[in-house]
């Protein structure tokens, strides 16, 4: 059988980005050089086949347009928030953002691998999230803002929100444990039923009575962000379809 060339690849940033994406590379057999961004990169990246740009997001245009302009050659960025534009003037564009948390090396990498992926642009970025074992899904630079946007609130608002309960749990001496194993079974039903299907509580029963005394009973200081997400609570119950149950 004739033998297949696999696409070398430069990753630019040695950060958790970059070092997760070159372990998982490099132990895929695809030939890997991880350099820093204020090496020669004109030097470095000048025989790869993909150049993937694990830079902070605001630096990637200021280095995309330091690397030579070749008609072969994939330029790719794995940032979440930023379009394709970002790299012109090169005309093989591409991008790979990891949809997840990325910690720091050795864990990166075993995190990353299975890991979902927006990407978009030339196919080698879908290539690139096979050989490490990811799953990909695409996305268009007019939807960008709206994928980044509900990337944020699965998780850094979702943080933010755990991080209320854990003052509160505090202040009555009851175990985050305890409430984290509730989190648990609530993300595994959305995931069996969807949001609104998986919606419990005061709110989706009407009882504005227990509502009103979780926000007598709370600080003052927290009732602004139990209120807001108990108007969201309200909407999402009415939008369900409680028509089979």
């Amino acid at each position: 059988m004739p033998s297949v060339t696999v696409p070398s690849v430069t990753v630019v940033g040695a950060g958790r980005a970059g070092s997760a994406f070159a372990t998982l590379l490099d132990s895929s057999g695809w030939p890997i050089d991880l350099v820093h961004h204020d090496e020669d990169l004109v030097e470095r990246t000048s025989k790869a086949d993909l150049v993937l740009l694990c830079v902070p997001d605001s630096a990637v245009a200021e280095v995309s347009a330091v690397l030579p302009v070749s008609e072969e050659r994939v330029v790719a960025h794995c940032a979440g928030s930023l379009t394709l534009d970002v790299l012109q003037p090169h005309p093989k564009r591409a991008s790979m953002h990891p949809l997840m948390s990325i910690p720091p090396p050795p864990l990166g990498a075993g995190r990353m691998a299975g890991a979902w992926f927006a990407v978009a642009g030339e196919p080698l970025a879908d290539d690139l999230v096979a050989a490490i074992g990811g799953r990909s899904f695409r996305v268009t630079d007019v939807d960008r803002g709206k994928y980044h946007a509900a990337s944020a609130i699965a998780s850094n608002h979702l943080v933010a929100l755990l991080g209320q309960v854990e003052r509160i749990a505090d202040q009555i001496g009851v175990p985050m444990e305890a409430y984290l194993e509730l989190v648990r079974a609530s993300v595994d039903n959305v995931e069996e039923l969807r949001a609104a299907g998986a919606l419990t509580g005061p709110v989706a029963r009407g009882d504005w009575d227990t509502v009103r005394q979780h926000i007598e009973s709370i600080p003052e200081s927290e009732r602004a962000t139990y209120q807001a997400m108990a108007v969201e609570t309200a909407k999402l119950a009415g939008s369900r379809d409680d028509s089979n149950t």
